[in-house]
This record gives structure tokens, C-alpha cells and sequence, in this order.
């Protein structure tokens, strides 16, 4: 395959201040097509403009425009590289200060259900693949009759849940893209002094969710000796409850963040003293990603015309700021995402950090679980690298997860709300049925608009 037109959905999105530079500094995609696809045709265009900008500089041939034709932005494509919100379209607004997240938030916390992410698991996990998935699979129907061998790498989440219904749903190629375990392979060098570059590991798990199997040094087995570090220094601030489930399982956890971990233990953050005094320091975060309890709901109206000038020159200013890097991303500390496609456009063989179907690489657990692991690219796309076996401790905490993201994907496409029901159980939130159903009925109707299948419209 030769790489000639890679198509960024939800193009307007600023991951692709991000995506982009380093997809135009890669030298093997020299000459090929980025078209930006967005369905508010102001923000992609000053996205387009910073490409345009930077392909100039970059000299290696790239041409780059805006469109908001679905049908003209996939037909024909290669690749196809997503970040599209589960929030609606509201440009000035992102996915966490969106009025939907915030109605995810706000309405599960008057059941004393604390969430301080909200985009993996839970109840506001849930709701944003309800929201996406719909979204999802029509961009994915498009692309099957336009392009149906391109190769879709998602970065949007809740990941693991929108892969499930793509690859269950659709018949396209799709790869999921994080950083997580790269961040959490950074963490450990740092905890053992050592290089990054020169620890070999191995880790067992789902987006967001994974813990180390292996972690070797130059082949000698440091994996005791990162435990005894973990178990012996102070944990800092947002990693204290990652340390702390490390010890009890035995195992150590690869995403570091707090904030992203707490999301699976649901029941830990329902406390009687409310958002006020989440555990672990994490009410800060709870902030930091947009919602503050003290605050009074956001506004249902679409925004002023002086608001979006307002975002607009905030957005313009940063994409003014974005220069090409120094050196293209790569696997090892980044999510490396030109390097992957080139090595697919090239039918290269290299090893990356990716999300997809499990296929028999963690031998017990299921085939159709989206698991986050190495996988060795060539011209059809990336397979998984065999993994051995997950504890059983980490197998029973996966299988669970595995449950949920089948649920939700299903009740996605169905519009069943005895799915999402069973889904927002699983998660073993310290609630009665009755009041969970009345939670979700209200999750429901409050993005009603987005969730025509529920509705019967």
C-alpha cells in the first residue's frame, strides 16, 4: 500500500495541532493528501491553514485542505486518523466543559455517584459512547462503500467501547492510538533511574486499564525492584491510588494517573462528604477536566456571536503558536502515529503500542477484547504479539470490562435501555437498581437529542 490520502476526522479538532506536524515531517508519506473533515467549516479551515503553513516548511509535498463533505473527504482514502467528542458540535465548547459531559456529571452526582474524568467507564463514559457510537459507525457505512480498505486509527475515547462497536458493527481495519502505556513506561524508568529507552516490558490490559507483566533492564528481571521502589517511596500527588492498588494486586499499574484509574473503582469515590472531598487529593482533577460542583450548571444556549469570536481568536492564536517538532513522534515516548502509518503504507515490520482486538494474544481471555498491547505492523495493518497468560486476579478485573464494552456498544446501536441499565451495573456503583434506573433516565433525556434510537425517532 502507498500511502495518498489520510483523512483526519473531526479535523477542526486541536489533537490535530498535534497530529499533524508530525504527520508532515514523515518522509516515506512525502506528497500525500490530508484532508481535514469537520462539520463546522470554520474551525477546520484554520486547522487547514496551520497545515497548509506547516507543509510549506516541512517541504515534503503535502498537500492539505478543509472539507465538510463526508462523502468527498473519505472517498478514496488510505487512512483515516479520528478525534470526534461524544458531546454534539459545539465548537466553543470541548468535550469536558460540553453541556452533555456536564450533565453526565452533574446528574449521577445526585446519586452520590463522583466521577472525575468521565470518558473511559462509568456512567459518563457510557453516555459519551452512546452519543459517539451512532456517529461512529455512519462515518464508518461511508467509508465502507467510499474507501472500505482504509485503515481507521482512532484516538477518541471511550476507545476501548467505540472499537468494540466498530469492530463488531463494521468490516473496516480499525486501530486504536493512546499514550498511556508509553506515559506509564516512562513512570517506571523514572522510578528505577534508568533509561526509558532500555527497559524491555510487558503488561496486560485495556485502554486506560493495564498493569505490567514483565519488566526487564538489559534481560536482567527489575520487575522485583520496581515494586519494592513503589512499595517503599512516597507516592506524589495523582498517583497515590495507582500505588496503592499495585500493592494489593501485586502487580504494578501502567497508567500512573489517578484520575483515569479511579474511573474502574466507582464505588471509591461515593462519598458522604460529596465532590468536595474526593479521596486521593483527586477534587483538584475533578476541576482540572472541567467541572467545579460549585459552580452553576452550563448554559443550553447556543453561543453568542461574540463568544465564538472570542474562541476563534484564542484558536487562531494557538494554531499561530504550533511549529513542526524537531524529530518526528515515536513509539517508544509518544503514540508515534506517522511512524505507524508509514510502516502499514510501506508494509514495513515494526513494533507498536496499540488497541485492538485481542485475536488470541492474551490466551485467556476473550478473542473479541479490546486490549491495549504490542503489535507488529505490515501491509494489511498491525497484529497483536502474543502475551502469555493474565493473572488471575487481572483476569477477573478484565472480564468485567470486557462485559461493559460489549453492553454499551450494543445498547448503542440498538437503542436498548435495559442494555445500558445492565452496562451501568456492572460498573458495581454503590447504588440500588430503582435509583439506578432513574439515574439513567435521566442521563437519557438529558441528551435526548443526540440518542434518537432510545426515543423511538
Amino acid at each position: 500500500m502507498c500511502a495518498s490520502k489520510i483523512v483526519c476526522l473531526g479535523g477542526g479538532s486541536l489533537y490535530f495541532r498535534r497530529a499533524l506536524p508530525d504527520l508532515l515531517l514523515n518522509e516515506d508519506l512525502a506528497g500525500s493528501e490530508i484532508v481535514l473533515y469537520d462539520i463546522d467549516a470554520e474551525k477546520v479551515e484554520f486547522m487547514a491553514v496551520m497545515g497548509r503553513r506547516l507543509a510549506e516548511r516541512a517541504g515534503t509535498g503535502f498537500s492539505v485542505r478543509a472539507s465538510t463533505d463526508k462523502a468527498d473527504a473519505v472517498d478514496g482514502a488510505d487512512f483515516a486518523l479520528s478525534s470526534i467528542g461524544g458531546c454534539g458540535a459545539e465548537v466553543t465548547r470541548d468535550v469536558y466543559n460540553s453541556n452533555y459531559h456536564n450533565a453526565d456529571i452533574r446528574i449521577p452526582s445526585k446519586y452520590g455517584i463522583c466521577q472525575v474524568i468521565g470518558d473511559t467507564c462509568g456512567p459518563a463514559g457510557m453516555m459519551m459512547a452512546l452519543r459517539s457510537i451512532p456517529a461512529y459507525l455512519s462515518l464508518c457505512r461511508e467509508m465502507e462503500k467510499r474507501c472500505p480498505k482504509v485503515v481507521l486509527l482512532n484516538h477518541s475515547n471511550p476507545m476501548a467501547v467505540l472499537l468494540r462497536a466498530m469492530h463488531k458493527y463494521t468490516d473496516l481495519n480499525v486501530i486504536g492510538i493512546c499514550h498511556g502505556v508509553q506515559e506509564g513506561i516512562r513512570y517506571a524508568a523514572e522510578i528505577l533511574d534508568l533509561p526509558v529507552a532500555e527497559l524491555n516490558c510487558r503488561w496486560i490490559g485495556t485502554n486506560h486499564y493495564f498493569w505490567f507483566t514483565e519488566v526487564k533492564h538489559k534481560n536482567e528481571d527489575v520487575y522485583a525492584e520496581l515494586m519494592r521502589r513503589v512499595a517503599e517511596r512516597q507516592a506524589p500527588k495523582g498517583r497515590q491510588l495507582s500505588a496503592t492498588l499495585s500493592q494489593i494486586y501485586g502487580h504494578h499499574i501502567v497508567y500512573p494517573s489517578d484520575d483515569h484509574i479511579v474511573e474502574f473503582y466507582p464505588f471509591l469515590t461515593q462519598v458522604p462528604e460529596g465532590m468536595g472531598q474526593l479521596p486521593y487529593g483527586m477534587t483538584k482533577s475533578l476541576k482540572s477536566h472541567g467541572y467545579d460542583p460549585d459552580l452553576p450548571a452550563l448554559s443550553s444556549d447556543p453561543p453568542s456571536a461574540e463568544v465564538r469570536t472570542a474562541f476563534f481568536a484564542e484558536y487562531q492564536e494557538l494554531l499561530d503558536q504550533t511549529e513542526l517538532p524537531e524529530v518526528q513522534d515515536n513509539s517508544i515516548t509518544g503514540e508515534g502515529i506517522s511512524s505507524l502509518i508509514a510502516a502499514i503504507a510501506k508494509g514495513r515490520r515494526q513494533v507498536h503500542i496499540v488497541n485492538v482486538a485481542n485475536q488470541g494474544a492474551i490466551g485467556n481471555l476473550p478473542a473479541t477484547a479490546e486490549v491495549e498491547l504490542e503489535g507488529v505492523t505490515d501491509a494489511s495493518g498491525v497484529r497483536p504479539i502474543q502475551t502469555g497468560q493474565a493473572p488471575m486476579v487481572l483476569k477477573g478485573l478484565l472480564e468485567k470490562r470486557f462485559v461493559w464494552q460489549e453492553l454499551v456498544a450494543d445498547a448503542a446501536v440498538k437503542g436498548d435501555r435495559n442494555l445500558a441499565l445492565q452496562a451501568l451495573l456492572v460498573d458495581e456503583m454503590a447504588i440500588l437498581p430503582e435509583k439506578a434506573e432513574a439515574m439513567l433516565d435521566e442521563l437519557l433525556l438529558a441528551s435526548r437529542d443526540l440518542l434518537p434510537q432510545f426515543f423511538g425517532e
